[in-house]
Order: C-alpha cells, then sequence, then structure tokens
C-alpha cells in the first residue's frame, strides 16, 4: 500500500447496547501490512469491536481513523473487506460461485454496468487465491461450508480491498479447508494487505499472525506478539492492559470472551 496513515486508530473507544456498556477504554492500532489476530472467549467483545471498527456498531465513546481519516468523514469503503462469521455464501438465493465473487466488486463499479476486463481479472484471481476457479459455475448451495467460507473471502478479495476484516472464518470449518483459509490469507499477507482475523482459536492460521489481542470482559486484556490458542485461554491470564507491543507473553496469560459480528446481529 502506497498510503502511510494507520489502517486503524481507535483511541479510548466505547460501545454500549441497550445502555449496557460491552467495549471500554479501547486503544487500537493497526499498522500497515500488519495481520493481527483479535481473539478471546465468547462475550469477551472481540466481534464488537470488529463491527465498532466497521462501523456497524456505533461508538459511545471515543476517536476512529481509517487510513488517517475520522470516520466520520471517511468514504473509501472500497479500501475495507469484510468476511463475515460463517453464513450460507448464498444467503438463500440460487447463486454461482461466480456470480456470488463477482457481487465483491460492486464497491469498484457503477450499479448494472457490465463486467469490464479488470473486473474478471480480479474475479478470477479471488477464485484463483481461494483455490476455488475450477468451481466458478457451480452453484454455492452445492459446496461445503469450508468451502462456503472461501467463497465470501474471494468475494471480499475481488473488491481489491488494502484491509480485511474477518470474522471467525475458520468456526466450523473442517481441517482441509482450515488449511486452504490459510493458504488464501498468505497470499493476502504476501501483497501487503492489512488483515485483522477475529478467532476463538488460530489452528493452521497461527503461523501467519505477527500481533495478538486479547479481549477479556469488554477490555483489551494482552496487546503484543503472537500467542498459542492454551495461553490464550489459560483461566489465569493476567490483568487487563493496553500496551501495545510491550507485552511479554510469558507474564500476560488470559481467559478472553466474544460478541457479534460485522454485518450480522449480536450473538
Amino acid at each position: 500500500m502506497t498510503d502511510t496513515a494507520l489502517p486503524v486508530r481507535l483511541v479510548d473507544g466505547a460501545v454500549a447496547i441497550g445502555g449496557r456498556p460491552i467495549l471500554r477504554g479501547i486503544d487500537l492500532t493497526v499498522g500497515s501490512g500488519e495481520f493481527v489476530a483479535l481473539m478471546g472467549a465468547n462475550g469477551s467483545g472481540k466481534s464488537t469491536l470488529v463491527r465498532a471498527l466497521t462501523g456497524l456498531r456505533p461508538l459511545a465513546a471515543g476517536e476512529l481513523h481509517l487510513f488517517g481519516t475520522p470516520f466520520d468523514d471517511f468514504a473509501a469503503w472500497q479500501r475495507i473487506g469484510f468476511v463475515p462469521q460463517r453464513t450460507s455464501a448464498s444467503s438463500g438465493v440460487p447463486a454461482s460461485v461466480w456470480e456470488v465473487v463477482a457481487s465483491g466488486r460492486l464497491t469498484r463499479r457503477r450499479l448494472l454496468r457490465p463486467l469490464s476486463r479488470s473486473d474478471r481479472r480480479a474475479i478470477h484471481d479471488a477464485l484463483r487465491v481461494v483455490g476455488l476457479d475450477d468451481r466458478a459455475r457451480d452453484g454455492v448451495s452445492h459446496l461445503s461450508g469450508g468451502q462456503q467460507q472461501r467463497v465470501l473471502i474471494a468475494r471480499a478479495l475481488a473488491g481489491e480491498p488494502d484491509l480485511f476484516f474477518l470474522d471467525e472464518p475458520t468456526a466450523g470449518v473442517d481441517l482441509p479447508n482450515q488449511h486452504a483459509l490459510a493458504d488464501a490469507l498468505r497470499q493476502l499477507k504476501g501483497r501487503g494487505a492489512t488483515i485483522v482475523l477475529v478467532a476463538h482459536e488460530l489452528g493452521p492460521l497461527a503461523p501467519l499472525v505477527d500481533r495478538a489481542v486479547v479481549m477479556r470482559d469488554g477490555r483489551v486484556a494482552y496487546d503484543g506478539p503472537p500467542l498459542a490458542d492454551h495461553e490464550v485461554h489459560h483461566p489465569d491470564f493476567g490483568e487487563p492492559h493496553t500496551h501495545h507491543h510491550h507485552a511479554t507473553p510469558a507474564a500476560q496469560h488470559d481467559h478472553a470472551p466474544d460478541v457479534a459480528a460485522p454485518l450480522e446481529g449480536p450473538r
């Protein structure tokens, strides 16, 4: 990416739902090209945080900047891709893999305008990255859950964003498809994309992570070098803190929780 501004900068962020505080005092930055794993147990607030970062859940307090622009002034949504927690890629509507992935180009072209050569190239490339180029004409409903998750990643990728948010992409996905997802994200990382991944456990994605942010009870409990899954969910993880890259994994062990995902309702 040529933009030197931080893709994400949130200062003292807070979110309340129905008057009940969900997130409090969140300070988070994501650097260009970073692969950040946002982790924690169910109910910790990690998915609510992603909703806030994508504008799907309003902040009750704090300042959010995307690529150096205050959120209220941000308009370059084609720079952001979102992959929701596992749902049917077809959403109940009969569609081919190609059609679903092609819908990811809507942020890059005018409505009802025919696909251009660059559109088709981006769609082909997205399908190749997730390893589904040979299934382009198949109905999405005929794919396994893991393959459908890869279709959703391809849809986001087709828009050629600089910043990806993925919410629990491996949840309920079998191991072969988890490895396929890891291969796809490895290619995105190699291209310099910035990736924020919400995960309960990392599995095959662990080697890709540059930094772990662990949520606990609506606060950042750890922000530093990657942690193993068993460390994140250790019952004596430690006291919450918000120091970016200054934590010592051995001393900062926490148990965290989860909430909801962008483009989905609260869980």
